[in-house]
Parts: structure tokens; sequence; C-alpha cells
């Protein structure tokens, strides 16, 4: 009876060993030896739990929302070494998961993207998708929207989701971050609805006007561009460069807007932690900041009736 119940338990013993990991327990052993090495959340993700869940998720072909609704699933041994693999690629060479990946969601719509634009992570997206922004402006009356500095281009496709009559212009300098966002563009099937152009701002754009103007530009000062963590590095610089006090894209960006919005429109625009600078260079002009559910006083809303005519700049 004795050898009969030790059978059983050396049995159970084995059948525990070679049980499945489940999904939830990969997420916690991969958030604990993320957050050990001490690596850089600001790419889609904001912490070793939800960086994690992404690597596993993508690993196992299912959308981050699902993780915690599959916490208990068993996951086979091969999709097990392969997420240890890429917890051990992300800590051994900084890269950011989403280049690991080549993908990135914004408001859980799915983007390419890999090193030859910035992963993307503007806050913009988020106000595009919340009842404050038609507060700004009215949505159903957005005919065009021009996406500056668009990267890998999901701020205009998320603007084109949110804006179903508009047409969306995407301009960027980089060619190879343009190359990226034709991937997404072709990924969501907005051929007709968004297009890229290539150039230094408002110049590929021919004069054309717009009812709104988007934009998450460079914006580090050059004290921020000496300090970026090591994952950053491995983000094009031109996407991070805002010269000496950060905001000399952004200046540009207002000192022209005016001349490309509708009489109605406005411009939307993320500055990080510029927005004292930004109000030193221009201390007449109102502001409104939009705060998020992450940021605050980071995304500014100026209308085409403050961009007409910037205080201390000739008429």
């Amino acid at each position: 009876m004795k050898r009969k119940r030790t059978a059983r338990k050396s049995r159970t013993r084995v059948a525990r060993l070679h049980a499945p990991a489940t999904v939830n327990a990969l997420v916690r052993t991969a958030a604990a030896r993320l957050k050990r090495a001490k690596v850089v959340f600001a790419h889609g993700t904001t912490d070793p739990a939800a960086e994690a869940a992404f690597i596993v998720a993508e690993t196992l072909k299912i959308h981050p929302d699902r993780v915690e609704a599959l916490a208990g699933r068993g996951v086979p041994a091969a999709q097990q070494q392969a997420i240890e693999a890429l917890v051990a690629r992300r800590i051994e060479t900084r890269k950011p998961a989403a280049y690991l990946l080549k993908r990135i969601y914004m408001h859980g719509v799915p983007f390419h993207i890999d090193e030859r634009a910035i992963v993307p992570r503007s806050y913009i997206g988020e106000i595009l998708d919340d009842e404050l922004f038609e507060t700004l402006i009215d949505p159903s009356k957005v005919k065009s929207v021009l996406d500056l500095c668009t990267g890998s281009g999901c701020l205009a496709i998320l603007a084109a989701m949110r804006l179903p009559k508009a047409k969306v212009d995407a301009a960027d300098l980089s060619k190879d971050a343009l190359a990226v966002a034709r991937k997404n563009v072709v990924l969501h099937r907005m051929q007709r609805r968004v297009r890229l152009a290539h150039g230094d701002l408002f110049a590929p754009l021919a004069g054309r006007r717009y009812d709104l103007i988007v934009s998450n530009p460079p914006y580090v000062d050059a004290r921020g561009m000496r300090g970026l963590p090591p994952e950053c590095r491995h983000e094009p610089a031109l996407a991070f460069d805002g010269g000496k006090d950060g905001i000399a894209v952004v200046r540009r960006i207002i000192e022209h807007a005016g001349r490309h919005l509708t009489s109605g429109g406005g411009l939307l625009c993320e500055v990080g932690r510029c927005r004292p600078a930004l109000e030193r260079a221009y201390p007449q002009m109102r502001f409104l900041w939009l705060d998020t559910e992450a940021s605050s006083g980071e995304v500014f809303w100026l209308d085409a009736t403050q961009l007409t005519v910037i205080p201390g700049r000739p008429r």
C-alpha cells in the first residue's frame, strides 16, 4: 500500500515537472528578469510587467489585451524557450522590445516598426480618441489632416481612423522612416486616404491647407540628448534632436502652421518637457495644454486664429 502511494506521489511530481508553464507564470518570470536588469521602459510599455506581457503575447501571437484572460493557459516548451530568448536579447542588447518583435500597439492598433523609425509613443493618439478632442474641433467637419514628422505613420493612420471623412498627408524628412510608414499604410489599407510626403516640414506640401495639423516632432534638448538611455540610442537621433533648448523644430512649426491651416483649423503638437522653454519663447501666446492619463502639460493646442498672427512676428 505504501509503495503504491509512493508511486502515485512520484508520478504526480513528474507530471508537475513536465506540465507547461502558464501565460501568467511566464509574464511574472520575465517581468522579474527585466526589473533586475534595470532596462528602460519608454517604448510603448511603461513598466516590467507591461513589457513582459507584450513579449509573451507577441510570441504566442495573441493581442496584448488578451493576456489577462488567458493567464492560466499552458505554453508549450518551444514557445517558452522563444520567450526566454527574447527577454535575454532585450537585456543584453538594450534594444526596445518593439524593435526585437517588429511590432508596436497604439491604443490597441498594431503597427510595424523597425530601427528606421523612432518607436511611436505619442500622447496625441490618446487625445484624438478622447471626448476632449471634440471640444477643440468638430470631427465631422475635418476633411484634411497633416501629420508632420510622421515617422512610422502611426498618428496619420490613427487620425484617418478617428476622422473617416478626412484625407491625411504625412510628411517626414527621413526616407527610411517613410519606408516604415508605407508598410503601415498598406497594413491598414489606407493607400487611398493617407499620402506620404518626403521633405522638411511644410516644404513638400505645395501650399496646401488643412483643417487639422498634428505633430510629434523632435523635442529633446542638448542636455537630454547627452543623457539618452541605451534603449533610445538604438533609435534615429534625427527623431529626438530638438536643438539646444529642445524647441528648434517646434518653433518652425508654430511660425509656419498658420499658412497651412483653414480658418477653423488648429495645431495639436507634443513637446515633452519643453513647456517652460516654449512659454518663454512665446509669452503672449495662449497655449491650451491638454493632459492625458499618463501626461501633464506635454501636448498643446493652438487654433488658426492665434497662428495667423503670432505675437512678436512681423505681419
